[in-house]
Formats: structure tokens, sequence, C-alpha cells
């Protein structure tokens, strides 16, 4: 696939060839499905806890005599049906992390880049041009080649100062090539890639599982 690539003014200066195994596979839907719940679930700390009545510090005196008094028989304060009880089946802490074959992870990536590159929102940059963290420059970047919708920009480790000029936009993030995922891919409306970034995206999500 022969894909445009551009200047930080905009402007198409070059072609490049896209390897058709990462940017022309198969987009298949549910696996990138799969991958985005995963990564969401691997995020949670799952560390809610509530009390149940057995954890309850209260008197465990009876509350009221049995009879006579007109009202249901209770023996405790902590019963889940009283202000200060216990929580019936309450959450507590757990492991809420998904497996996925390795294969499959690396299929969601493809699948979704070329889905990016079929529906044009990759953007292909010939060099970023920052050689100090500046959020001016890296908005008028972003203003050059997305306008004014979302964008993540995908850089190498060597690119550190574009990293840290991405940080302080709101409709902006960076991220390193080797960092990539479904989630940050997706989130976006434009994904803005160095061609330094893409040789690093060959090298990993190339032919070679």
């Amino acid at each position: 696939m022969q894909f445009p690539v551009m200047n930080s003014a905009g402007n198409e200066v070059s072609q490049v060839e896209l390897p058709a195994d990462i940017f022309e596979a198969k987009i298949n839907v549910g696996l990138m499905h799969q991958a985005f719940v995963r990564q969401l679930a691997n995020a949670r700390q799952g560390s809610h806890n509530t009390r149940s009545r057995s954890e309850i510090r209260a008197t465990g005196a009876k509350w009221y005599r049995q009879k006579g008094t007109g009202r249901a028989r209770h023996g405790a304060q902590s019963a889940p049906i009283f202000v200060g009880g216990g929580l019936a089946f309450g959450p507590k802490p757990r492991d809420y992390s998904k497996k996925m074959p390795k294969k499959m992870r690396r299929g969601a990536i493809r699948s979704t880049l070329s889905a990016l590159a079929r529906d044009g929102q990759l953007v292909l940059l010939d060099q970023v041009q920052i050689d100090r963290p500046n959020t001016k420059a890296m908005r008028g970047l972003i203003e050059a080649l997305a306008g004014e919708q979302s964008a993540l920009i995908v850089v190498t480790a060597a690119q550190k100062a574009a990293r840290k000029s991405a940080s302080n936009l709101a409709n902006a993030h960076s991220i390193m090539a080797n960092n990539l995922n479904v989630r940050d891919l997706l989130k976006y409306d434009k994904v803005i890639m160095s061609l330094d970034a893409l040789d690093v995206v060959k090298g990993i999500w190339g032919k070679g599982d």
C-alpha cells in the first residue's frame, strides 16, 4: 500500500510503502473489542471492599425483647436492613485481569492499524522537528495535520521532547511506538506517526508471530 507522507506544515512530501501484513490485515472487529475490554479490565485495581454484617463493630446484645413490642424479631444491630449495618452481597477485593494469547493481541493491533489506514485516520509524518519541549510547536503540528480533531502522537524513545510537548494539550496524547495498544489507537480521531516510529512498528508487529 502506497501511503502519503506529510511534513509538519501539512503538505505531502513523499510516499512510503506500508507492509500489507500490518496495514492491510483483515479487520476483525470482534478481536479488537476483546483486546479493548481486556485492556480496560487489566487496568482495574479491584481494591473495592465493603463490610458484611460479621465485620461490623456493634454490640452483640439483643436489641430489644423478643415479644410484646409489636415489632419484628431482631437480635443484632449489624443486620443489613439497619443504618450502619453490614452490606449484603457487597463487592470484595478481586482480580479483574483477563488473559489473551499473544497471537490474538498482535492480531488486534494489526486489525486496528489496518482500520485506521483504511478510514484515513492514520497520518505519517516525515520527521518530528521538536528539539526541546514546546507545547506551542506541538499544537501547531497537530492543527496542521489533524485540524481541530484529537490526535495520538506516535514517536520513538529518542523523540522525548515531542512526547513531553503533547503532555499539556487536552486533545492530544503521545505514546512510544513499542507501547501501541488498542485503547489509545481507537480513542483519538487521528493517529500521527513519525517515520522513525513506523520503523519500530514494522519491527515489532511485522511477520513472525
